[in-house]
């Protein structure tokens, strides 16, 4: 999960070192928070085009492709589609025609771009889809207020990853999950263990603002700062500061190690979602979620294998405290991604992607996890 780690210059917690999700926005400084979804309407169509860029909203079950021919190796087209759940247009990503199937899904305040060094190659030899998460990417931002607090969840984003893979993959699959997007892993694994074949999580958030994580004395205070961020003008202005090109950078920055590897094209995947209509509701609604599940209560319910990796120079989820899920007995490894900082995936695609292909491997030679349909 992109988590901005805020710090508002003169505002610190004196309790703990708080997570501040990162919705295309940031980490200045402020303390930090973590955030959800759930509710519906009926699902529908699907559309998709060849493309890495915003996809246009299909308005029937039709499909349509155009073709990325951005580069002149013999690599798998990505089709850039869009599928409608629950009433709502959600955009993903696909590629790969055959081999087990996976679904990426990113941290918060990121999208299925944030995948764009593991697509192209995991898609040699698997059938690869990677989603924007609902509020977030290019999919529907339903204003929080309209669709009820209880809308941002992990259960609803868990919910859209097994209907997606119901309706779209139409096969069980495995889960390669950064951050945030770990929770949501979990969830859905937990609440339909028939989809999910194995889920390699990469530094999993560790929720460290959930309110059973912090002191007693402290809570009052977090829910004072949540409310004045998303009940008044300081979130919108906050949101504002932060979602420019140099802010994203710098936040970037701190959660990569590498620094070589924030780029232009980055910072603009990242930010250009972030100001789309709707946004800003989506991350204050966020950083007001202080409930929900933690890994720590998830992982010992998930049926299926689960591999952790975990870089070592991530500034926002401490390896050392992150080490403790290895020690569970539903994990089978936990790997430590030397000099790496929080999104592996995307700073060190050298050693993740033959990190998932060799973990899928593993899991798709047994027989009681053969791909059946769905």
């Amino acid at each position: 999960m992109l988590m901005a780690a805020a710090t508002f210059n003169s505002l610190t917690l004196p309790f703990s070192k708080p997570e501040f999700p990162f919705s295309s926005i940031a980490r200045t400084h402020i303390p930090t928070a973590t955030l959800n979804l759930s509710r519906f309407r009926p699902t529908g169509f699907l559309l998709c085009s060849l493309s890495s860029d915003h996809p246009t909203t299909a308005a029937g079950g039709q499909l349509h492709h155009k073709t990325n021919t951005n580069s002149t190796d013999p690599q798998p087209q990505i089709h850039t589609c869009t599928w409608n759940w629950k009433g709502y247009s959600i955009r993903y990503q696909c590629s790969g025609s055959s081999g087990p199937a996976l679904v990426l899904v990113h941290g918060f305040g990121a999208n299925s771009n944030h995948w764009r060094k593991n697509i192209p190659v995991l898609a040699k030899s698997h059938r690869v889809y990677a989603i924007d998460l609902i509020g977030y990417g290019y999919s529907d931002k339903p204003n929080p207020r309209e669709v009820g607090d209880s809308f941002y969840t992990f259960e609803t984003w868990g919910s859209q990853l097994n209907d997606f893979c119901s309706s779209v993959v139409k096969d069980k699959a495995f889960f390669i999950c950064n951050s945030i997007g770990g929770l949501v892993g979990l969830q859905a694994a937990v609440a339909k263990p028939e989809i999910c074949r194995g889920l390699f999580l990469l530094n999993i958030s560790l929720r460290m603002l959930h309110v059973k994580k912090q002191p007693w004395f402290g809570r009052p205070f977090i829910a004072s700062f949540q409310s004045l961020l998303r009940n008044t003008a300081v979130g919108k202005l906050f949101f504002g500061s932060v979602a420019t090109p140099e802010s994203v950078r710098s936040i970037l920055c701190q959660c990569y190690h590498d620094t070589s590897q924030v780029t232009k094209e980055l910072v603009q995947i990242i930010l250009h979602p972030g100001l789309e209509p709707g946004a800003v509701d989506v991350f204050l609604e966020f950083i007001c979620y202080s409930g929900g599940p933690l890994p720590e209560e998830l992982l010992p319910q998930v049926e299926c294998p689960v591999l952790i990796a975990w870089g070592d120079k991530d500034p926002w989820e401490s390896i050392e405290l992150g080490r403790a899920y290895g020690d569970l007995d539903t994990v089978e490894d936990f790997v430590v991604l030397p000099n790496v900082g929080h999104c592996p995936q995307d700073e060190a695609p050298h050693l993740v992607n033959p990190l998932v292909e060799s973990f899928v491997s593993r899991h798709s030679k047994s027989p009681a996890n053969a791909s059946t349909t769905i």
